[in-house]
């Protein structure tokens, strides 16, 4: 482990954030000499962030927790464009209309986990489509078209991945990391942001910006950017079996959350308390050398921790009973809820919930024994829903009211 000399990286470092540091002496000297003004860039591309997007909000957390100042960048311009980084075809268009409703719908989730206000290191939000929308094209081939070759935009991973799986890249797409660039440029000029956050696969677009900053104003720039996380057994962040783990209450109830965190992987448990809670790091150290059932206390007190800071400390409250209260035979008060409608069938109920994707999947779950209606196996796939509760495995339960 490097050591630091700032609260800043410091803190990056034994929290399990720090992947890539562009100039980690100079950035180390800056965060002790003065208070840094740092961003993290999210595209609104859906009405709610995910799980994954947590841990780029965790790192603006951090940013203010040191004594620093966090902006969040909303992609309203960029995500017209799309982000080609790791996809293996074209973003689908949003209109103006789509983007400004997603961002009307995420915005609750920083204002949840960092701090807004006027002092020196309340948390900003800007929208980037302020200053792209009105951009000139030839005004922005001019300034900034000079400074970037074809030659290196072929090089970067986001370009040359798609080339090597013969997958199709829009001129559109090829000129986001010129837009983002342009961003760090920007942000830098009117509100003296010094150092760009993001995941691993941001590095490029990142480096880009800093050498965009050098190029035409001289500046003197930094990045950061974060371990893509994944769970022990390979599998992205943010994803389950049943889809994405929103962080909007609409989107995802906070029971569900709450039993995304609580299903953790032992080996995971450590790692996920260290980067997503402020749990002090010797009380972390004793949960995760935790053996055996006892290990189970630290996946309830992750799953509380992250649950609270993401939904409420009521919701994860009421989380941690209902799953009580499910595990030991009642009913859960804040389990999902269905009201089913005459001669609803099982099958259309576990589909109707989102338990599963369509009705031949349901088919399937009951035909191998894992569907329970108050505690009794349902058998038969034609089975008529009843008012009750009903259950797919372990771990996905709802109560049918008449």
């Amino acid at each position: 482990m490097t050591t630091y000399e700032s609260d800043l990286l410091r803190l990056l470092e034994e929290r399990g954030h720090i992947h890539q540091v562009t100039d980690a002496a100079g950035l180390d000297k800056l965060a002790c000499d003065e208070v840094v003004t740092a961003y993290v860039g999210f595209d609104p591309t859906a009405a709610s962030l995910h799980v994954g997007n947590l841990a780029s909000i965790m790192l603006l957390k951090r940013v203010q927790q040191a004594g620093h100042r966090p902006i969040v960048i909303l992609g309203g311009g960029t995500a017209k464009v799309g982000d080609p980084s790791g996809k293996d075809e074209t973003r689908t268009m949003l209109t103006d209309e789509k983007l400004a409703s997603n961002i009307a719908s995420i915005q609750g989730s920083f204002e949840k986990i960092l701090r807004f206000d006027d002092s020196e290191t309340g948390a900003l939000l800007i929208n980037n489509d302020d200053w792209l929308s009105k951009l000139g094209y030839i005004e922005l081939l001019r300034d900034v078209g000079p400074h970037f070759t074809i030659n290196r935009m072929l090089t970067f991973d986001s370009v040359k991945l798609r080339l090597d799986r013969e997958q199709p890249l829009t001129f559109l797409e090829f000129n986001y990391m010129i837009m983002q660039a342009y961003d760090y440029v920007k942000l830098s000029r009117d509100h003296g942001v010094r150092l760009q956050l993001g995941g691993s696969d941001q590095w490029g677009n990142i480096v880009n910006g800093i050498e965009l900053g050098r190029r035409m104003d001289g500046a003197e720039l930094y990045g950061v950017t974060a371990p893509l996380i994944t769970r022990a057994d390979g599998s992205k962040m943010g994803k389950s079996v049943d889809g994405a783990i929103w962080l909007n209450e609409d989107m995802l109830p906070a029971y569900d959350f709450w039993q995304y965190w609580r299903n953790t992987d032992d080996r995971d448990v450590g790692r996920f308390l260290r980067l997503f809670t402020d749990l002090p790091l010797e009380e972390i150290a004793r949960l995760e050398a935790l053996e055996g059932a006892e290990i189970n206390e630290a996946k309830t007190v992750l799953a509380n921790e992250v649950t609270a800071m993401v939904r409420g400390r009521d919701a994860a409250d009421k989380a941690a009973t209902t799953a009580a209260e499910t595990f030991s035979g009642g009913a859960g008060e804040d389990l999902p809820s269905l009201e089913i409608e005459d001669g609803m069938t099982v099958m259309a109920a576990l589909t109707a919930l989102g338990f599963t994707k369509s009705n031949g999947e349901a088919k399937r779950k009951i035909a191998e024994g894992a569907v329970k209606l108050d505690g009794e196996t349902v058998a038969d796939i034609q089975a008529l829903a009843t008012a009750g509760r009903l259950s797919l495995g372990k771990k996905r339960h709802a109560i049918l009211t008449p």
